[in-house]
C-alpha cells in the first residue's frame, strides 16, 4: 500500500511540476526521464469527444500524437 501511494505522490509531483500554467504539454521523454511511470493513476475521465484522460488527483494527461501529452488541472 505505502509502495503505490509514494509512486502516486511522485507521479503527481511530476505533473505539478511540469504543468504549472493549469494546461500544457510535453513528451513521454521528459515525463519517463523524470521517473513518471504511466501504471499509476488514481481515476480515468474518458470526454463525450471520445477523449481519455488520467488524472492523479486533481492534475491529469491525455495521450497526443508523436509521443506529446496534453498536462491539465481539474478545477475542484
Amino acid at each position: 500500500m505505502r509502495n503505490i501511494n509514494n509512486k502516486l505522490r511522485k507521479n503527481y509531483r511530476i505533473l505539478c511540476e511540469l504543468n504549472t500554467e493549469g494546461k500544457s504539454k510535453t513528451t513521454r521523454t521528459k515525463l519517463l526521464s523524470k521517473g513518471f511511470d504511466f501504471e499509476y493513476f488514481t481515476n480515468i475521465l474518458q470526454t463525450k469527444t471520445g477523449n481519455t484522460y488520467y488524472f492523479l488527483y486533481d492534475q491529469g494527461y491525455m495521450t497526443l500524437e508523436n509521443d506529446y501529452y496534453m498536462l491539465v488541472k481539474k478545477d475542484i
